[in-house]
This record gives C-alpha cells, structure tokens and sequence, in this order.
C-alpha cells in the first residue's frame, strides 16, 4: 500500500526550529524512502524556498507570525488545512495541536486524521493561566476531531487513555548514535573534557534550570557549568543577573545548527543535567544519550520512561548540589552509559519508528476504509428479491 501523506503543525523544513521541525524531517525522508508520495507544509517566511527537499514535496503557506506574534500561528495553521482539504490524501497527519485544532471543523474528514498529541502543554509554565485553559480545551479538540491518536511517551499514553478513554499508538522519538567528537571544540568554550557540567534547554521554569544552577553554586564544585541556549527572556535575563559573580557559570547563548559541536559538548561533560518535567519523550534528552553523556535529569514520569535506573534523578537544588559533589566516571557511570546507547540503537532508532510509523499509518488507513464500507454497504431484508 503506497500512501499520499500530508505532514502539518511545524514551521517546515529542512529543520531551522526545533524538535517537531527535526522529527518531521526524519520521518518524511524515511517515508519517501519507503515508497510514499509525502508532504510537508512549511511557513512561507522558510529559508528554504524549493518545492522539494531530499524528495519530498513542500508545500509554503502564507504565515503571518513575524507580524501578529503567536496569533499568527493560528492563521498559518488555518492556511495548511484549508489547502489540505484540496489534495486528497490519504493520510494527514498533525504534528501537536497547540494552535489547530481550533480550526478542527474544517480538517479533511475524506483524508484518515492522525494527531501526535505531543505532551502536556497546558502545564507549562510559560503560559498564562487564560492561555493554559485555551491549551487544554485545544488538546480535547483535538481528542474530538483526530480519527487516530499517537503518543511518543508511555506517560501521555496513559494520561490520554485515563483521561479520555482513548487508545493512542505510543511511537517514540529517535535519535542517532554519533561518532564524530572533537575535542578541539572545547577550547571555544574555556574547558577540558570531563571537567564541566552542562545543559542546554530553553529557558522556561518548567526545565528548572534554576533549580540546576542554584544547586551548583552552592557547591564545592571547581569545574565550570556551561549553560547553552538563549537567555533573551525574562527568566534568561534574571538568571544571567543572579548568577553574574559565580565565575564558574558561563552563559553561551544558543548554538544552532552546528550538531558536531553541540554533540562534542555533551560527549565531553562531566555530567549532562535535563531538567525538563513536562512533555513527553523529550528529543533533547535522547540525543544526549545518544552522544554517550552521563545524564542527571529531574525525577518525574516523563524521564524515568525513557532512563529507567541509568541517570542520577534530582528534585530539588539540594540534590543537585549532593550529585555534583559526589559524581565520579567508574564502572556504574560508565555501565549507565552504554545502557542508554543500548536504549537508542535497539527503542529510540529513526529506522524503527519510521517503520512503527508506516506501519500504524497503513493500519489506520485500511480500518477506516473498512469501516466506510460497511456503512455505505446496502441492508439486506429478510424475505426481499434484493
């Protein structure tokens, strides 16, 4: 069975964004690779202007962000789905639903609807509290309207089924297995290998990097802690300034796309922290055990799905500080590592969630089909010449 697929919900790609931007690039090459007609809606404003990419079709829409802010979101969604409607495919598949599923009455109801619901969105901190009921009202719409439900975490297939009663494919993300460190891009950044701390993230309270930061300055800590990512917020700027006389803590900024950079940083950490709490399977954190990190991550549901006993957990600044002062490379950090490696190559693999995707999308093709037919299927009457 060769499906025609519609990919909607990221900015586009090849990916300039971020995680659903790098997953949808994965899977569309995967799936054209097997033989499927496949394309992604990608924002008029993409660097990449071509209508085609690595063999997949792109298909730009007007999208108003860089002028309405976040609203604009709203109306490049509206965009994608009115031009879906017109290309009759076989399968539409939605890439969360923060700001679609408003739009829920006009999805193509002749195409098969499958959502990836992504994670909690409504507990994220970020948002007010108008904006956390909107993402939660948007997350039962989407409930509502979608045909076919993925979940990329055991945790939100759970929470989806207790919450909604309803059965979701759990699919993860993937990740792949990096050789290429240099050791040489550390000099950049003023350390050695084995002798600093990182973590990168997003600077949002709910990946706790204060409670990460405030737990190594009140350590013995001589090592230096690289924070990566964009402090161009108001938590940003406050941590800048709260921390500005711990010479220890360096604020990098963002690195984008430089992967074997961003890969060497990790391979050559002391310890990785993953502060993040809500969400499901968190890409960041497979790549960092796919770059072969020893990881310390916040103890929640969401991390230990995906680490099990192969990470230091914290909740608190207080056990941060006792994992930093007690961390050391032996045979268990070095047998956690190789056990999260294991965890890539074998769950987290591209290869095995395209062909999990594949192989789900065919599935929720042909029962739909099925179950169009036998409704449009004539009764038969007891005793009628027909």
């Amino acid at each position: 069975m060769t499906l025609r697929i519609g990919i909607l919900g990221t900015r586009g790609i090849p990916n300039n964004y971020g995680g659903f931007e790098q997953f949808a690039e994965y899977l569309s090459t995967g799936l054209v690779e097997k033989g499927h007609e496949v394309f992604v809606y990608n924002s008029h404003n993409h660097p990449h202007t071509e209508r085609t990419w690595k063999n997949v079709q792109l298909i730009h829409c007007y999208d108003p962000e860089h002028k309405l802010g976040s609203f604009g979101q709203f109306i490049y969604d509206f965009n994608c789905i009115i031009d879906a409607r017109r290309r009759n495919f076989d399968v539409i598949l939605m890439l969360g639903f923060t700001s679609s599923s408003a739009w829920g009455w006009f999805y193509p109801q002749q195409s098969t609807l499958i959502f990836n619901m992504d994670g909690l969105e409504w507990k994220r901190t970020k948002y007010s509290k108008p904006v956390q009921k909107f993402l939660l009202l948007a997350e039962k719409l989407a409930v509502r309207f979608s045909h076919y439900h993925i979940a990329d975490s055991v945790v939100i297939q759970s929470y989806l089924k207790n919450k909604y009663a309803i059965a979701s494919e759990h699919i993860p993300y993937g990740a792949e297995v990096h050789y290429n460190e240099e050791e040489s891009l550390l000099q950049e950044f003023g350390v050695k290998k084995h002798s600093y701390f990182l973590l990168m993230a997003r600077m949002a309270a709910e990946n706790n990097v204060e409670m990460i930061l405030d737990g190594f300055h009140t350590s013995n800590s001589q090592h230096k802690f690289l924070v990566i990512g964009s402090v161009n917020n108001k938590l940003g700027r406050h941590l800048v300034q709260k921390f500005k006389h711990d010479p220890r803590i360096v604020f990098t900024g963002g690195i984008y796309n430089d992967p074997q950079k961003i890969h060497s940083l990790k391979f050559y950490s002391t310890l990785y922290f993953h502060g993040h709490s809500v969400g499901g399977t968190n890409p960041s954190l497979l790549e960092a055990m796919a770059s072969r990190s020893l990881i310390a991550a916040h103890d929640n549901l969401f991390n230990r799905a995906v680490l099990q006993q192969d990470a230091y957990y914290f909740s608190s600044y207080h056990e941060v500080k006792e994992v930093i002062e007690n961390t050391c490379r032996n045979g268990r950090e070095a047998a956690m590592i190789n056990n999260n490696l294991k965890k890539i190559q074998e769950q987290f693999n591209w290869n095995n969630v395209i062909s999990k995707y594949e192989s789900f999308l065919k599935r929720c093709v042909r029962e739909k089909v099925s179950r169009e037919l036998k409704r449009d299927a004539p009764i038969k009457v007891e005793g009628s010449r027909y």
